[in-house]
């Protein structure tokens, strides 16, 4: 399950992420749930301001400095991956 943790530092952060408005430019469409039991895979996020709580710590930066880009989706079943990334199951 994807338990994302917002840091501040981009040392700290596993994996540099862009977000994108284009949906064709994301590499991975994510949708956000309000519930942890509703987080799973990659696409489905539930953020938390606890960093021992979450599976994935992120930084946001620009395109050029990401790993993944993302756009951020009002549906479940838009959510998923849309390339082929190296990055594809280190989110949960």
């Amino acid at each position: 399950m994807a338990r994302i943790y917002q840091t501040t530092s981009m040392g700290e952060a596993h994996i540099r992420i862009a977000l994108v408005t284009d949906r064709s430019q994301a590499d991975l469409l994510v949708h956000r749930v309000s519930s942890l039991g509703l987080a799973s895979g990659d696409a489905l996020w539930f953020t938390t301001s606890n960093k021992q709580d979450a599976t994935c710590w992120v930084f946001f930066t620009s395109i050029g400095m990401a790993q993944i880009k993302v756009c951020f989706v009002d549906s479940l079943g838009e959510a998923g991956w849309q390339k082929e990334n190296i990055y594809r199951g280190k989110l949960r």
